[in-house]
């Protein structure tokens, strides 16, 4: 079964260079390896595997999302390294961009510098 071997993660990207400063310097993922046809990086003992392709379409809904603790200071902290928030008609968000669900759970999106839809949620106490 799978249900108990670690999970790896995959995204793509058209231009490697862009993709590892992201997620290497703004994220601040730990590059395990840059072969020639992917990078690799430790996202908090997930790998992730950021695939070297020659065109991106990204899909209009979250492929990649991390739980944290205090999404105001996580927000914050990602805006102040050039991290754009997205805004979502319909969805009601605050003004930095953090929509609270239902049940309280906090979620704010941005993206990658290919296009694709990334989160952070906090999880309701």
């Amino acid at each position: 079964m799978l249900s108990d071997q670690p999970l790896v993660a995959f995204v793509a990207t058209a231009d490697s260079a862009r993709a590892r400063a992201f997620y290497e310097t703004t994220l601040g993922l730990t590059l395990i390896e840059d072969a020639p046809h992917t990078l690799v990086f430790d996202a908090n003992a997930t790998r992730l595997r950021v695939a070297k392709v020659g065109a991106v379409t990204p899909a209009t809904h979250t492929v990649l999302g991390w739980q944290v603790s205090d999404i105001v200071a996580q927000v914050q902290d990602l805006a102040g390294r050039g991290v754009v928030f997205e805004r979502f008609p319909g969805i009601k968000q605050d003004v930095l961009g953090i929509w609270t669900t239902d049940d309280g759970d906090r979620v704010a999106w941005f993206k990658d510098p290919d296009g694709n839809v990334l989160s952070v949620t906090e999880l309701a106490p």
